[in-house]
């Protein structure tokens, strides 16, 4: 579906440009970068998520209205080359829908992709797409018309394939098996702010650690989960230090014990030395804000954000830019 104007992310990107005087975006546009940024031309104006995929050099997108895209970086990539953005999904029978979180599972040759229903909250469904061919390998229903509201949002996937989709809308996690069966429904009061306005935007961007557990962020409140899955779907609050958190949305582990939180601002680090029971927020850095930081990757070491906004037209110029964190 186009951009919807009643979405809970359309209606803070409008409250967020709205406050933003159209002088200021463009010295912003003109200011020169102070990292290194990926530019890549895109047919549309909102791109929700973008991951690195190492093994064939491409970074793929998600489509706030729908569908997949690749963004493939040539062995003699200089930086003033801006890069071509390529649709590889478009599913009539999903259309009408957001592509939003992704996850590149490399073990299995495949990518994961989360798919709602941004306007009404009336469907959320996960598909997982060949990495090689890009035929649809499952397409999981996780709720319908006659369900509660829910807007699925991100997902990761763990050691055996297992998938985990966070609920932005009614704050729960979706664990779907690695051959697309929905096996359970994790929910814990602990997922639910006390303030209701807090739960506008609910769980979100999930990690998947490999000592077992997952990290989930709950974007208005800030709040940091970790989700043992070994452990009966134990979930304890992370507590954090150094900042807050709030406005969180993707997550990326850098290391065992480093996050990056890609929002507002564009990102935070996040470094925990006892498994998670507790975090820091230790390092920041500032972007191009008035394009929104929705998601991280790393490639070859370094992090890279990815924003929702292009500019331009009718060529959309999109951003995916590193993150040199600083205190």
């Amino acid at each position: 579906m186009a951009f919807s104007l009643c979405s809970t992310k359309s209606l803070f990107f409008l409250f967020f440009i709205s406050a933003i005087p159209l002088a200021f975006i463009i010295s912003l546009e003109l200011a020169k970068p102070t990292t290194h940024v990926f530019h890549y031309h895109s047919s549309g104006f909102f791109r929700e998520c973008a991951k690195w995929d190492d093994l064939n050099r491409r970074f793929i997108v998600s489509f706030l209205d729908g569908g997949v895209g690749e963004i493939r970086v040539p062995d003699d990539y200089s930086s003033d080359t801006v890069l071509q953005e390529v649709t590889v999904v478009k599913d009539v029978d999903v259309a009408g829908n957001s592509s939003l979180g992704i996850v590149v599972d490399q073990p299995r040759n495949r990518v994961l992709v989360v798919t709602a229903n941004v306007l009404g909250n009336k469907y959320s469904g996960l598909a997982s797409y060949n990495l090689s061919t890009w035929d649809r390998l499952f397409l999981t229903t996780l709720s319908g018309p006659n369900d509660e509201a829910s807007f699925a949002d991100d997902v990761a996937v763990d050691a055996e394939g297992n998938a985990y989709v966070t609920d932005a809308k009614s704050s729960k996690i979706w664990k779907v098996g690695k051959d697309g069966e929905l096996l359970s429904i994790i929910k814990n009061p602990l997922f639910i702010s006390k303030e209701w306005y807090k739960n506008v935007v609910a769980l979100n961007g999930i990690v998947y650690h490999p000592d077992g557990f997952l990290i989930a962020i709950h974007t208005f409140s800030g709040n940091l989960y970790k989700i043992d899955v070994a452990k009966d779907n134990e979930v304890k609050l992370i507590k954090v230090s150094g900042g807050s958190l709030s406005f969180g949305d993707g997550l990326e582990l850098v290391s065992p014990t480093t996050l990056v939180v890609a929002g507002n601002p564009s990102g935070r680090l996040v470094e925990s030395s006892d498994g998670w029971e507790t975090a820091s927020v230790v390092a920041k850095f500032k972007g191009p804000a008035h394009r929104l930081a929705t998601a991280a990757t790393v490639k070859e070491g370094k992090v890279y954000l990815s924003h929702m906004i292009g500019m331009g037209y009718p060529k959309k110029k999109h951003a995916i830019v590193e993150a040199i964190f600083s205190t």
